[in-house]
């Protein structure tokens, strides 16, 4: 039964491949891609109950064993973030159905959607560190496709400085997995994991994770972030939704897996630095949030403050932290993903970006605006929604281990989170309608609501079910708290 843990990279790769000789169809593509993802979510909630039920599941690819050959690997840290990047996926394909724009969906945005997919699901479950390069830049070229369709001049200047950026990224992967290769002779994750113990972390094994940790803070947008803010806001609302969303996660994830299974020996050094670029991060992203007064902007801004409040609890590296971490993690995948759907419906139903052409749209989209009244209370960590138990443990298990300005940092970086979003609610929602929206009348596609409403429904499971969803994310804590959990399931030491 181990074969079922790479069908959700085999799912969307031949639903990509069908929708490509479909491509002047739109309805049927609609279907397709629709019915592949619901199926892939059936898939992942399968593999979350065998990895709770039977443990970490391995699959090693033509029977080769480690650390030679493909190995895919399912521990509940993987299987649990595969379910949360298809829930998103299944609201932003229901989102995009209506708002995309045919001309967009007759040329590959289908395609393109369902490889992305397979990238982001490939970097979760693969144990090879080149295999996850790869995964990279499937995800990474699909990206290229998705952000520059529609070909307007500020999509093709911000596509120039996201796959400069991307190259010169990928470039440092490419190095600095030769380097580690050349230098210990493997690349299998587990298998890395113990050679590094046996020649221990220092000198040139620092220097290459440090080299790794420059790769993946780049991708997730960890202090080196300055590309960001502009390339999110250059593709429609569908896709800033799915990046947002999906691809600053998927280099968190890299961190998180990178530094707890390989380097997590000098915890005074790396770490020490992930906790720094946490800092700058959330600083920054917080300033950037509160002074912009474009919708867009803002939005984007706060991806930038979550991907620092993570990278704070992997920084702590205890119990709690890691526990809070994954748990976090889950929740901001899921409510960024309803963030930008309802900041494209309120863009598109005001005519305008910009906060101070906005108001009184309460009055005509009433459910919209408490929709986002939620998520905002949700992202800032207020009980009983999705926000709340993460950041508590993130919190506590900074504390724990003395980190107070840390900390206390990451509290107010959650004021500046609320206070910016409140300013988008007040601003949005409340007030006169400016005179140019007066006549017109636009009305919101049922699929936006059935995306908004499922996801919002989503982050209050999450709250309200908080202990339930913790028995699980625990188990991912666990692992990565105890290395040789992985190790044995992979080697079978």
């Amino acid at each position: 039964m181990n074969n079922v843990i790479v069908l959700p990279l085999l799912i969307p790769l031949v639903t990509a491949v069908i929708l490509i000789f479909c491509s002047k169809y739109v309805r049927a593509q609609r279907w397709i891609s629709a019915f592949s993802v619901i199926a892939n979510l059936l898939v992942a909630l399968f593999i979350v109950n065998q990895v709770d039920h039977q443990g970490i599941q391995t699959l090693h690819m033509g029977g080769w064993l480690p650390p030679y050959g493909i190995v895919f690997v399912a521990d509940m840290l993987a299987a649990l973030l595969v379910l949360t990047t298809l829930i998103v996926a299944t609201g932003c394909l229901f989102y995009a159905f209506r708002s995309i724009g045919e001309e967009r969906e007759k040329h590959y945005f289908y395609p393109f959607f369902q490889f992305l997919l397979a990238g982001v699901l490939g970097s979760f479950l693969t144990g090879d560190l080149f295999n996850l390069f790869v995964c990279f830049e499937v995800m990474l070229i699909s990206s290229y496709a998705l952000i520059v369709l529609g070909g307007t001049k500020r999509q093709l200047r911000e596509t120039l400085k996201y796959m400069l950026i991307n190259i010169i990224s990928s470039t440092l992967f490419v190095a600095a997995v030769a380097y580690l290769y050349g230098t210990v002779g493997t690349l299998n994750m587990a298998h890395l994991s113990l050679r590094v113990a046996e020649i221990q972390q220092s000198g040139i094994i620092s220097v290459i994770g440090l080299l790794f940790l420059i790769v993946f803070a780049l991708k997730a947008g960890l202090f080196l972030f300055f590309w960001l803010p502009g390339s999110y806001s250059a593709p429609p609302a569908a896709v800033t939704a799915l990046f947002g969303a999906l691809l600053t996660k998927v280099g968190l994830y890299a961190i998180i897996r990178t530094f707890t299974l390989i380097f997590y020996h000098d915890t005074g050094g790396i770490h020490a630095v992930i906790g720094w670029m946490a800092a700058a991060t959330m600083i920054l992203g917080s300033l950037g949030a509160v002074a912009y007064k474009d919708l867009g902007r803002i939005l984007n801004y706060n991806i930038i403050i979550s991907v620092g409040f993570i990278a704070f609890g992997v920084a702590v590296a205890n119990v709690d932290s890691l526990n809070g971490a994954v748990f976090y993690l889950m929740h901001d995948m899921i409510s960024k993903a309803l963030l930008f759907i309802l900041g494209g419906i309120i863009i598109a139903t005001a005519g305008a970006n910009k906060l101070s052409e906005m108001g009184g749209l309460m009055k005509r989209h009433p459910l919209v605006g408490w929709m986002f009244f939620i998520v905002a209370l949700a992202l800032v960590g207020i009980p009983p929604l999705s926000g709340f138990l993460g950041k508590v443990f993130i919190v506590r298990g900074g504390l724990s281990e003395g980190h107070y300005w840390l900390t206390g940092l990451a509290l107010a970086s959650s004021l500046a989170v609320l206070y910016s979003l409140i300013k988008v609610f007040m601003g949005a929602f409340w007030g006169e309608s400016p005179a140019h929206t007066e006549s017109q009348t636009v009305i919101i596609p049922r699929t936006a609501y059935v995306a908004a409403i499922g996801l919002t429904v989503m982050v209050f499971v999450l709250g309200i079910g908080s202990e339930w969803v913790y028995s699980y994310t625990s188990q991912a804590g666990a692992v990565l708290s105890d290395p040789s959990l992985y190790i044995q399931a992979v080697l079978k030491e």
